[in-house]
This record gives structure tokens, C-alpha cells and sequence, in this order.
């Protein structure tokens, strides 16, 4: 039996839909921009970012879940990667939530409205019984976003100079 597959969702703000290969320019704007990626692994070209999002594009067959093209619902523009995956670059965590948004819509509330939508899909659509998330302690803002979507610090990971946070997914 294959696993439930997550494709196109919304919220009242933004559309969420699997990444195309056309995408990868304006992805690459802020996804190889390293003060936009100062906290996370920033894609050193637009040829690495294009295996980047295929990576996770072939996980999305595997396991059903990768992330997505983030686009504002008025503008249609496309403002961040993100939401529910496996990382195929860096195995072994299970199901992370994980989010990089463009420096110009930082302060929206985006990420909080994808994590929540993430949260409630892998718990109502997906039947997760737990997820991961990682945050750098210099990172605040995304921090704030884990915690009110209910993740809980698990442990420091100095090696990955990051917080490992888990939520229990809990009705």
C-alpha cells in the first residue's frame, strides 16, 4: 500500500503546491541568499538548488510528503519552501517540519500559518504520531513559530549548533 500523499493546500493567506523545476530561480533567490540562510544550509548555486528541490521532489514518491512552493494568495508571487518531508540529504530524523521564507515577507506570520497547517495535516491527514523540527538558538523568530505550533525543545545538538524540537501531535 503507498502512502497518503500531501499535494496542494491553502490557508486564507497563502497556496501551497509541489515544487516545479521553473520555480527554482525565484527559490534560489532567497534559498542562495546566505543572510536569508544564515541559520540553515544556504545552496551555494542555481544548479545545486535545482538537485536540492528534486531530492526531496523524488522523497515526495517515496513517502508522500516534501516540501512545497510557497506563493502569497493575492500576488501569486512565490515567497518560500517549506512544510512536511523525510530529508533525503540528511536521513534519520523521521518527519521534520522545516521552512525558508524570502527576507521580504519576514514578520508576516507566514511560517506560523504554514506550521500550523503542517501540524494539522501530518496529524488528521497523515496519522503522525510525532514530528521534528530544528532551530538555531541565534534564530528567535523561528523558535516563537515552533513553539506556538506546540513543538517542545528536545535537546541541544552541538554538532548541528541547533535545538532539536519535537511535537507529539496529540488530538
Amino acid at each position: 500500500m503507498s502512502p497518503p500523499r500531501i499535494g496542494e493546500a491553502a490557508t486564507a493567506r497563502l497556496l501551497f503546491r509541489p515544487p516545479r523545476l521553473s520555480d527554482t530561480p525565484a527559490l534560489f533567490a532567497f534559498m542562495g541568499d546566505p543572510v536569508a540562510m544564515q541559520h540553515t544550509h544556504c545552496q551555494p548555486g542555481l544548479r545545486a538548488c535545482r538537485r536540492h528541490i528534486a531530492g526531496h521532489e523524488w522523497q515526495r514518491r517515496r513517502t508522500g510528503i516534501a516540501p512545497w512552493t510557497i506563493l502569497e494568495r493575492e500576488s501569486g508571487r512565490i515567497v518560500g519552501w517549506g512544510g512536511l518531508y523525510d530529508d533525503p540529504f540528511d536521513p534519520g530524523w523521521g518527519n521534520e517540519l522545516a521552512y525558508f521564507f524570502a527576507p521580504g515577507v519576514w514578520g508576516r506570520g507566514y511560517a506560523s500559518e504554514l506550521a500550523a497547517l503542517s501540524v494539522r495535516m501530518a496529524r488528521d491527514v497523515l496519522g503522525l504520531t510525532h514530528l521534528h523540527a530544528f532551530a538555531h538558538r541565534g534564530n528567535p523568530a523561528s523558535r516563537r513559530v515552533l513553539e506556538k505550533a506546540g513543538f517542545m525543545v528536545q535537546r541541544y545538538l552541538p554538532e548541528m549548533e541547533r535545538d532539536l524540537y519535537r511535537h507529539g501531535l496529540g488530538g
